[in-house]
């Protein structure tokens, strides 16, 4: 059965982590995805640690399997003209650069949509494309202090905390990215009509913040850091360090809260969930009493009660973890460059067309010849166009 996104004809002029992420995705579930790479070098991804055996980038290898590399020299007329007659070929085009780039080398949406007015046109930035931060620059820690986010991670009295993942990069450019690109995709298919999709990073994280401006657009204060109830201001719903590691309690609902001061010993708290006068009391209590076992032994107590009471486990506990192999979130593949190794799995679970990983990610210009090939090049063109550097 042909997997969901088959036919599906990407032109990918991105890089790093939100582009490649959401190209990722597209390709996972069968899109056709052909990289465009600057020849010197290709994307900085490619030189990011670690390696694998073969001296391909970890991250590199997750982001970019199954997908194809051209390496063009956008600088060079020749190259520009390849990648509009790329464009012809393509349904779908996405590029990370920043506002004005594209307009500068002649590949912006009016250009292209000359060549292909069906075109889904992508392009994913930090702040938009319009807007008094349009030409700044940034990265996902700067779009998500701009959003609020930033502010609102970490306990009351310390200061903003780094999250471990890069939260806009991931979700606001490379998720809402692919959201918006198969959204726009239906309207084309259904219509006939392409058009311009502009995704900002900082868009997409604020738009997260539903549950968190209540107070503020009524006219109240803006939320203090570790001062709302799923940030940290309440004991049912925070982490706690056990005797070798930590255990994360989301207690929120009152049956899950009471079981859980019952199995701590504590069951005449079960009414002092949302006594704030009482909260330094029962987080002292808290502290105390979850470090006198460990994790594996507290994960045995709670384990199979209703309690929403787990551990904290680190990555590597991760990868081993009985749910996440069950998932298949952390797979062993035979790589045709890497070999034996792991790598992460596909999150959508389909019943009837599941994603795969069909190839390795691709070295550097790695399809060059057969992806000219598809536009006509004969052998000749293409060893002059090596020759002159427009391409590798």
């Amino acid at each position: 059965m042909p997997s969901p996104l088959e036919g599906m004809k990407v032109l990918d002029l991105t890089r790093l982590l939100p582009g490649p992420f959401g190209t990722m995705l597209l390709a996972d579930m069968g899109a056709e995805v052909i990289r465009v790479e600057d020849p010197q070098g290709g994307d900085y991804a490619r030189f990011t640690p670690p390696f694998t055996s073969s001296g391909m980038s970890v991250m590199h290898h997750i982001l970019n399997r199954n997908k194809r590399s051209i390496a063009i020299d956008l600088k060079q007329k020749e190259g520009r003209e390849l990648v509009l007659e790329l464009a012809g070929w393509a349904e779908v085009l996405v590029e990370q650069f920043r506002p004005g780039v594209m307009e500068r080398l002649g590949l912006d949406y009016d250009t292209i949509c000359d060549v292909n007015p069906s075109i889904v046109y992508c392009s994913i930035t930090g702040y938009g494309q319009d807007g008094p931060y349009r030409d700044v620059a940034g990265h996902d820690i700067n779009y998500l202090g701009y959003a609020g986010i930033l502010d609102a991670t970490g306990a009351a009295d310390g200061p903003p905390v780094v999250a471990g993942v890069q939260i806009a990069d991931l979700a606001g450019g490379g998720m809402f990215g692919v959201i918006s690109i198969l959204m726009a995709y239906i309207h084309m298919k259904n219509t006939g009509q392409g058009q311009r999709v502009d995704v900002a990073m900082m868009d997409g994280v604020i738009s997260w913040l539903a549950a968190n401006t209540g107070d503020l657009f009524i006219g109240g204060p803006a939320p203090g850091r570790g001062r709302q109830m799923l940030w940290g201001v309440a004991p049912c719903y925070n982490v706690y360090e056990a005797a070798d590691g930590y255990m994360a309690v989301g207690a929120i609902e009152g049956k899950f809260w009471k079981r859980t001061c019952e199995l701590l010993g504590k069951p005449e708290y079960t009414d002092m969930q949302f006594s704030f006068d009482r909260f330094d009391e029962i987080f002292a209590w808290f502290r105390a009493r979850f470090k006198e076992k460990t994790r594996a032994e507290w994960t045995g107590i709670f384990g199979s009660e209703d309690t929403c009471v787990t551990p904290i486990l680190n990555m590597a506990e991760m990868s081993e973890d009985p749910q996440v192999l069950a998932r298949k979130m952390v797979i062993e593949v035979e790589d045709e460059k890497a070999g034996t190794m792991k790598t992460l799995g596909i999150p959508f679970k389909f019943s009837l067309t599941p994603g795969e990983i069909r190839h390795s990610a691709p070295a550097l210009g790695e399809h060059t010849n057969e992806v000219l090939g598809m536009l006509g090049c004969s052998t000749d063109e293409i060893d002059r166009l090596r020759t002159s550097g427009v391409v590798c």
